[in-house]
């Protein structure tokens, strides 16, 4: 009597599913693999943005001016030519109107030997030096460099930072209860009360939804140092 011995072999069905989910995986390949690139140029667009971000917040850190860089002395206000007049020096009193003797906030140097002092004329780094906020203007980050091959890293990457003066004035004047002021509105003049900095982040890449121009804005003021009160024991 004959045994047949019955070996599992692959049924025809079982090899035509096979078939079409190969198919479907080799069709979605160059999908996935695309998707996993915008992926990671998003992620790099990410952390230019958080670069950017600590970028402004760096460079609000730094003395308003040039002339309230002398570490020696509490910075004093500084004369502007185009500012507001709400903001210039109340008579002889070396302070603005509304401010407090207490506060220390004034337009002289302490040793009240190099008083008169005016806000920068001319933005920019003087002699090299990065040590107040209209000194980055015009400066960049490192790029992310353009690829030779078709990587997630073939895009440019850049950070920018401007400074400029701002126009400090709002309709009707401050001398009101309830006042509007729109930064950034309208230039001030040679120099105001206002430096605005601006960073702006773009990106370049063949594809257009990654191509990326994002501004952040931030403002500071001509206001002086202040002194805490100390209290004598």
């Amino acid at each position: 009597m004959k045994i047949k011995i019955l070996r599992p072999a692959i049924a025809m069905i079982e090899l035509i599913f096979a078939i079409v989910v190969m198919g479907i995986v080799l069709m979605s390949a160059p999908m996935l693999i695309s998707t996993a690139t915008q992926s990671t140029f998003v992620a790099l667009q990410q952390e230019g943005i958080n670069e950017a971000a600590s970028r402004v917040n760096m460079v609000m850190g730094y003395a308003w001016d040039e002339q309230n860089t002398q570490e020696n002395y509490l910075f004093p206000i500084l004369h502007v030519t185009s500012g507001d007049s709400a903001f210039d020096e109340s008579g002889t009193t070396a302070r603005r109107v509304g401010t407090p003797m207490a506060s220390q906030r004034t337009f002289i140097l302490s040793d009240v030997e190099n008083s008169d002092l005016n806000a920068s004329t001319t933005l920019g780094s003087e002699g090299g030096d990065l040590d107040d906020i209209d000194d980055f203007g015009g400066t960049s980050l490192a790029n992310i460099e353009a690829a030779t091959i078709d990587y997630a890293e073939k895009a440019t990457v850049n950070i920018a930072t401007s400074i400029a003066y701002t126009g400090d004035g709002v309709a009707g004047g401050y001398n009101q209860s309830t006042v509007t002021f729109v930064p950034f509105a309208a230039p001030g003049g040679t120099t105001t009360n206002i430096k605005s900095i601006t960073v702006n982040l773009t990106s370049t890449s063949g594809i257009g939804e990654l191509q990326k121009d994002i501004m952040l804005r931030a403002f500071t003021c001509n206001i002086g140092g202040y002194k805490l009160e100390e209290r004598s024991f």
